[in-house]
């Protein structure tokens, strides 16, 4: 564990904030983190890190060049007391307003966000209003965003499970620049300009044109005041047809471009290759210039990869291509002795023939002994319901494999893990072949993490062990390891190359 702990780091980490509301006593996720990496001070020499976010100061907090963070999949909708955007304000104690506080305030030149793909389509009743609030935020701070959903497995991790990431660039960066140019997409500010230039142009030859039919015309003065309004209708005629088809080159550009940068070019596209996407793939749509419009009537299909640059979001579905080694369950599990307390009780296995994979409740109730075992939990069933208003009718599920394969990458790990649920993994012990749940250990490695990495904690000075269920409860909330450290290598060339 010490050797752990000392390794070398290739990161600073100035600051950071992690507060769990529902942890009365010990707060076991900070407390992990400071026996590992120790605290950080903010600009008032006071320990910040373990309160609620809401109430930091945020211009205490050091400066930085990259804010990464994962919050909760919640409601974003924001609501007004005033009639602009600047009276806007999301819900207390939601996550994403605080970091969009410390954006406004701090300005970091980049950003690296993480959350559950069900962001995408969030809320149900509106779907893709949660994340357009985002990109509309970041938009109206002054940042390019790329966005991808990845699934670990896809690039030989040891985990089915999907998350997006979000990563953000402030338009003013370096790094910024080199994307539209590699993308050839260039900035909304020029597109006006060149519009601009071609309607000019436009117009300066349609009045020489009308300025020699005028000299021709002159000595009848009705036939010149009609070709002079002719005229002048043509002009608004040409200039609208040109600016429309600059427009719409523009925007076939600007697909190809975003084409570019979420297939070839971008931040994810490096690290996380993908099939081919062209112009044609792409759905585009301009965010509403109000969060208050935003909230209250946007919704757009939001694919697994996009772009925002300028308030014009561009997305497409995209499919991994990766072509290396695949860690599977098998690869993280022990290969010795398991303590005893992980083995699950044969009781507690089947209720009747292990070969039965299905209940019908609505023939014969099962007892409430049989519904503990993992074969009824884990087999597919009908059920007898009754609602709310009385109304009576049939529950079913599917059966889920009972017992996780060896040779297959785990399943999306949850903070429910080691508890009696549809979703906790037990296995095949590989010394004695009997059936039990993960060891903490194995729950680590999944994720990427170091054997016993959640093991110990700092807590009020002291050393102690954390509890096995907040072991796997962290590891169900964590990231995998490896994808944060792929996008740290792309991360240290784009800082490599800022100014």
């Amino acid at each position: 564990m010490e050797g752990e702990r000392s390794r070398e780091e290739k990161w600073s980490t100035v600051w950071f904030n992690q507060w769990e509301p529902a942890e009365k006593n010990t707060q076991y996720a900070h407390d992990c983190y400071v026996y590992h990496f120790g605290t950080c001070l903010d600009k008032a020499g006071q320990d910040t890190t373990n309160v609620d976010i809401e109430e930091v100061d945020k211009s205490l907090i050091p400066d930085f060049n990259l804010l990464v963070g994962g919050f909760p999949c919640q409601d974003y909708s924001v609501a007004s007391s005033l009639a602009t955007s600047r009276g806007l304000e999301g819900k207390k104690g939601i996550l994403w307003w605080s970091i969009r506080k410390v954006l406004e305030v701090k300005r970091p030149p980049f950003v690296l966000l993480e959350n559950v793909d069900r962001l995408l389509k969030s809320p149900a009743s509106q779907r893709g209003r949660d994340f357009g609030i985002m990109l509309a935020c970041f938009r109206d701070a002054g940042y390019a965003v790329e966005w991808r959903v990845i699934n670990a497995a896809d690039y030989g991790l040891p985990q089915r499970r999907r998350r997006i990431f979000i990563f953000a660039c402030r338009e003013d960066t370096a790094y910024c620049a080199r994307q539209e140019r590699a993308a050839g997409y260039g900035r909304r500010a020029a597109g006006e300009a060149r519009k601009a230039g071609v309607a000019a142009e436009e117009v300066r030859k349609v009045d020489a044109a009308d300025g020699e039919t005028r000299k021709v015309d002159a000595a009848d003065g009705e036939v010149r005041k009609a070709n002079v309004a002719d005229g002048e209708a043509r002009k608004d005629d040409v200039v609208a047809e040109e600016v429309r088809k600059v427009d719409a080159a523009d925007g076939e550009a600007r697909k190809a471009g975003a084409a570019a940068l979420i297939s070839a070019a971008g931040f994810f596209a490096g690290t996380f290759p993908v099939g081919p996407v062209g112009a044609e793939q792409i759905k585009a749509q301009e965010l509403p210039e109000s969060l208050g419009e935003l909230s209250a009537s946007f919704r757009f299909g939001f694919e697994n990869a996009g772009v925002m640059r300028d308030g014009m979001v561009y997305t497409a579905k995209t499919t991994p291509s990766y072509q290396g080694p695949q860690m599977t369950l098998g690869d993280i599990m022990e290969q010795g002795d398991v303590e005893e307390n992980y083995f699950i009780p044969e009781e507690r296995l089947y209720y009747t023939s292990p070969e039965i994979t299905r209940s019908d409740e609505t023939r014969e109730s099962l007892s409430k002994e049989q519904r503990k075992t993992w074969q009824y939990l884990k087999g597919a069933k009908k059920l007898l319901r009754e609602a709310a208003s009385g109304h009576a009718y049939v529950f079913s599920e599917g059966a889920i494999p009972m017992v996780d394969e060896y040779h297959k990458p785990a399943r999306t790990m949850l903070t429910s893990e080691g508890s009696f649920s549809r979703t906790t993994h037990i296995v095949k012990d590989k010394r004695t072949g009997r059936i039990r749940l993960l060891t903490a250990g194995e729950t680590e490695r999944i994720q990427g993490f170091p054997t016993d990495h959640t093991k110990y904690c700092l807590t009020e000075g002291k050393v102690v062990e954390m509890p096995l269920n907040k072991r796997r409860f962290m590891m169900g909330n964590a990231l995998v390891v490896g994808l944060v450290e792929r996008m740290g290598e792309a991360l240290e060339e784009i800082f490599a190359k800022e100014p």
